[in-house]
């Protein structure tokens, strides 16, 4: 029977009441006493020289409080990115600065130029178009393999180079790849493109900030995922400002996907305007402005070759591939292309050899980082596509091979440096055969055919490395701030509980299933129990939300502080019933003392912590509050296999999605609502990359898809009913709860599974095509389709 409280039980989302009651408050909502509004001059070229900036009309215009230019942030910090990438000469990767508005040159269609700050939004607009910017416009360059050609025009001259770094890893392993690779007994080829996207988070980013020059301390309400990230890049590396003088707040946030983790020039700005003309300033992002200004994700091209033997069974990997990092170092793009994508090209598979080639690459284009599964979608879909034209190549059973070469010996040390605690591949393939009634395939293909349409059936597998971890050991290999996570569990004298927790709820569900863990370790009601987040001056030092990392990082956090509480309970329940803390046992909410039936109620005990009047204050002191640190040991490896049927038009090249089926491995669930929900939702990107995204730049650097009227997003009709299943879970072994994380695994495990369904479905037509890049639109469809 399922449980309807604790952890395992499907409770209802609570916060869900404020959101569909529209009593939910995001920054837009907030509104300070006294406060002006922002807006910024943009450049409308993608690169060129600044010569002059003429603001006198705009600064005579009514409303008019004050206007900024580069100039006014000389001296200030620039955006900082957060980790250090060595490339595979040993040399550090090139940094350019990155300002918070444009100095002397601008580098990218959105690139901020000047900031109009006015009483009224409509004023500082007006404004802006009375300031006259002169711009030597300059060539630009948006191919990568242009970028690094002889004589490119360079994104930044003082580096004389278009490259950011170049990457190799395992660099040792590289020689015995090649040699691999050339003696093997087949080696499959493809070469293909991972996109470009816009992540279109439903709510805009917004940034209001005020000043109280009374205690010389700045507040900055922000759509942020990491409130206290972004309080340390701005204040000690932007700013200057001392982080006991800056508090940063991030109320409730309307999805994020990875393009809220990062610091932007748009809160800096904010912040810093606030205190000089000492007022607060609000900043509201257009959609159109998030095209231009959100950073953008995936962009990679990449070479993979997949060597097997005669038995078929895989025997080297080697990937070139090339990463766009757009004008600008991002808060963590750097990471992306290289320790989130090169550690995971092992996949699920046994494979000896291993090497991944990364050249990271400037362009005058929109600055690219982590976007929901943030590199691991990218090795999935380069190894599922490549195991797939190996399986035709070979005239094998794309799922035969895949078993054939699955880990099936845990822990399992990757040649990629990762060391795998658990899983069961085999597991998850058979539950999801079971699913999809593979036995029934050949019947629909049949029913499709009868309607002169095309049907395919395709198959795929994923792992994903979650909540990235060691602190000491990402330290090494360039991170620029730890990654652990903290909670302080804050018991009220009369039972009540308050959890302050490093992470921050955008969608994730934080407000439901933290109080699951809590109440079952105490036995007592959820409703009892309220989450603190977002706010850096109620929570403690976390490092906030992604990568799938709130549960198995910050929820053992939880744990260890809720320990720590039960701890001292239960000597406080010893003094109250005169026994040993040690014979004290905690269940169903009382403390009892073994063996008898002398117990006293979590309420007595928690009133008594705050009125101490029966146990010794030499021994114990009152109150009943405590904080935890986590830092985990190593990753936590969710991992599934996916499959999507499709129906293809041979008239038009439309592709539909039949039926889609996810098996899961997260290890232990505590809500499986939430987590069905997580799934849902990351498929529907996932097919959203495969068949509808992509954003496109023309060769001028002039953004094409810069609005829905141009950038294709899913819609209810484009994606079916999921069949999803997590019942195939393998705990994992390093984290109290045992869990490992599920909000991006859907838009991993997804893009190749479409992909691979319409490769199958146009190979049931006759039509032998390799490969199609995403996304798979209509027209390229039809286009391969004609040979």
């Amino acid at each position: 029977m399922p449980k309807d409280h604790g952890i395992g039980a499907s409770q209802k989302r609570r916060e869900d009441v404020r959101f569909l009651t529209g009593t939910g408050q995001y920054t837009d909502d907030i509104n300070v006493y006294g406060q002006t509004y922002c807006h910024f001059l943009r450049s409308d070229v993608a690169h060129g020289r600044i010569t002059s900036i003429d603001t006198a009309a705009a600064e005579a215009m009514p409303g008019v409080v004050r206007i900024f230019t580069g100039k006014d942030f000389e001296g200030v910090g620039g955006l900082p990115c957060g980790w250090l990438i060595t490339d595979r000469f040993g040399e550090p990767m090139k940094e350019p600065g990155h300002p918070v508005l444009a100095q002397g040159k601008v580098r990218h269609v959105g690139d901020p130029i000047c900031a109009v700050v006015a009483d009224s939004l409509e004023e500082a607009r007006n404004a802006a178009e009375a300031i006259v910017v002169e711009i030597e416009e300059l060539p630009a360059v948006v191919d990568m393999k242009a970028a690094l050609a002889e004589g490119a025009p360079l994104v930044h001259d003082d580096m004389g180079t278009n490259l950011c770094y170049d990457w190799g890893f395992v660099e040792d392993n590289r020689a015995a790849v090649d040699e691999a690779i050339r003696t093997a007994h087949h080696v499959t080829t493809l070469e293909l493109v991972n996109n470009r996207l816009v992540a279109n988070p439903m709510e805009p980013r917004v940034a209001v900030a005020e000043y109280n020059r009374a205690n010389d301390e700045s507040t900055l309400y922000t759509t942020s995922q990491n409130p206290h990230v972004i309080r340390l890049l701005m204040g000690a590396f932007v700013l200057g400002i001392p982080e006991h003088k800056l508090r940063v707040v991030a109320p409730d946030v309307g999805g994020g996907f990875g393009t809220k983790i990062f610091h932007y020039a748009e809160e800096a700005f904010v912040t810093f305007a606030a205190r000089k003309i000492n007022r607060p300033v609000k900043w509201t992002s257009t959609r159109s402005e998030a095209f231009m200004s959100d950073a953008h994700g995936r962009d990679h091209v990449t070479k993979i070759e997949l060597a097997l033997d005669k038995d078929n069974n895989f025997v080297a990997v080697r990937t070139d591939t090339l990463a766009n990092m757009g004008a600008y170092l991002s808060t963590f793009s750097s990471s992306i292309p290289t320790w989130l994508h090169g550690t995971l090209m092992a996949g699920n598979y046994r494979t000896p050899h291993i090497y991944v080639n990364v050249r990271a690459v400037f362009t005058n284009t929109v600055p690219v980082d982590a976007y929901r599964g943030a590199g691991r979608p990218e090795a999935t879909f380069q190894l599922e596509r490549v195991i797939d034209k190996a399986a035709r190549e070979l005239g094998v059973d794309p799922i035969a091979l895949r078993r054939q070469n699955f880990i099936t010996e845990f822990p399992y040390a990757t040649p990629v440096a990762v060391e795998y605690d658990t899983g069961d591949y085999v597991a998850t393939m058979d539950k999801l055969e079971e699913m999809i009634d593979r036995a029934g395939f050949a019947a629909r293909r049949k029913e499709s055919e009868a309607k002169g349409k095309l049907r395919g059936l395709g198959i795929n597998c994923y792992i994903e490395a979650c909540g990235i971890a060691p602190s000491n050991l990402v330290g090494q290999l360039g991170a620029r701030a730890g990654l652990y996570d903290a909670a302080t569990v804050r018991v009220n004298a009369t039972g009540s509980i308050s959890v302050m927790v490093g992470a921050h709820s955008h969608g994730q569900g934080h407000e439901t299933s933290f109080p699951q863990v809590v109440a079952e370790m105490l036995g007592i009601d959820e409703s009892m129990i309220d989450i603190v987040h977002g706010d850096s001056s109620k929570i403690p030092f976390g490092m906030g939300t992604y990568g799938s990392r709130s549960l198995a990082v910050c929820g053992s956090a939880m744990v260890r502080a809720t320990e720590k509480i039960i701890n001292k309970a239960k000597k406080i329940a010893g003094h109250l019933l005169e026994a040993a803390d040690t014979d004290i046992e905690l269940k169903d909410g009382r403390f009892t003392v073994a063996g008898t039936d002398k117990s006293v109620a979590w309420g007595d005990v928690t009133l008594a912590a705050y009125v101490p009047h029966n146990y010794p204050l030499e021994e114990i002191e009152p109150g009943l509050e405590e904080t935890a640190f986590y830092d985990p040991s190593n990753f936590t490896y969710p991992s599934g296999a996916y499959a999507c049927e499709v129906e293809l038009d041979p008239e038009t090249g439309r592709v539909t999605v039949e039926r889609f089926a996810a098996a899961d491995d997260f290890g232990n669930v505590v809500n499986p609502m939430i987590v069905e929900g997580q799934v849902h939702g990351g498929i529907a990107q996932g097919i959203g990359q495969a068949l509808l995204e992509s954003c496109v730049y023309d060769s001028d650097g002039q953004l094409l898809s810069a609005s829905y009227m141009d950038y294709a997003m899913p819609r209810a009709t484009d994606v079916p009913f999921y069949a999803v299943d997590h019942s195939c879970a393998t705990p994992c072994t390093h984290n109290p709860l045992g869990v490992k994380g599920c909000g991006e695994a859907g838009a991993i495990g997804s893009p190749p599974a479409v992909v691979n369904a319409v490769i199958d479905a146009l190979a049931s037509g006759g039509h032998k095509v390799d490969h199609i890049d995403m996304p798979v639109s209509p027209h390229r469809v039809w286009s391969a389709m004609q040979g």
